[in-house]
């Protein structure tokens, strides 16, 4: 039976933001090969940001996993982001708002697909750290919206230096 992610202890709390993390990495990758299959140079362009995303949230995921460690060591805990009810944190392409040509450039239009799902699960986190009372579980959602957080700026930052700029072919999300 799905549980709220708000019925979690802290431990399958952090322990599914790292299956989220992987998963993410998954469908970025998976979203970069089919827009490096199209061959033309915006369809290019969006799968470097994309393969570049998928990279990033394997990072997400390690250091999620080095905190899980450090505080709860290896013990088992079953419980996957299958088991949760919310989606959290999930980038998706809708129709062809990524070939929108209203911007400037596909690689704008691929930050913004990764800046939804990170303001998304950012707002869900700090939601839940205002919401719950058990303190424990209140410290691992303001942790996560904070992780969170500094993706969203990250992403901010990367998408106004992507539109002041206007150079295709400028590795963004490279630091």
């Amino acid at each position: 039976m799905k549980r709220s992610f708000q019925a979690l202890s802290p431990q399958e709390a952090l322990h599914v933001a790292v299956f989220i993390e992987e998963r993410n990495a998954e469908l970025y990758h998976h979203f970069a090969e089919m827009f490096a299959s199209f061959q033309d140079f915006a369809s290019l362009e969006i799968a470097g940001v994309l393969w570049d995303m998928a990279l990033e949230e394997r990072h997400h995921s390690s250091m999620l996993q080095a905190r899980y460690t450090a505080q709860y060591g290896h013990s088992a805990c079953a419980l996957t982001e299958a088991d949760v009810l919310e989606m959290i944190e999930l980038p998706q392409l809708k129709g062809s708002e990524i070939f929108d040509s209203t911007a400037v450039t596909a690689r704008q239009n691929a930050l913004r697909l990764a800046l939804g799902a990170e303001t998304q699960a950012r707002e869900f986190y700090a939601e839940l750290a205002r919401c719950v009372a058990e303190p424990d579980f209140q410290r691992v959602c303001e942790e996560l919206a904070s992780f969170e957080a500094d993706h969203v700026e990250a992403l901010t930052r990367r998408l106004e230096e992507c539109g002041a700029c206007g150079e295709p072919g400028k590795d963004l999300l490279s630091e």
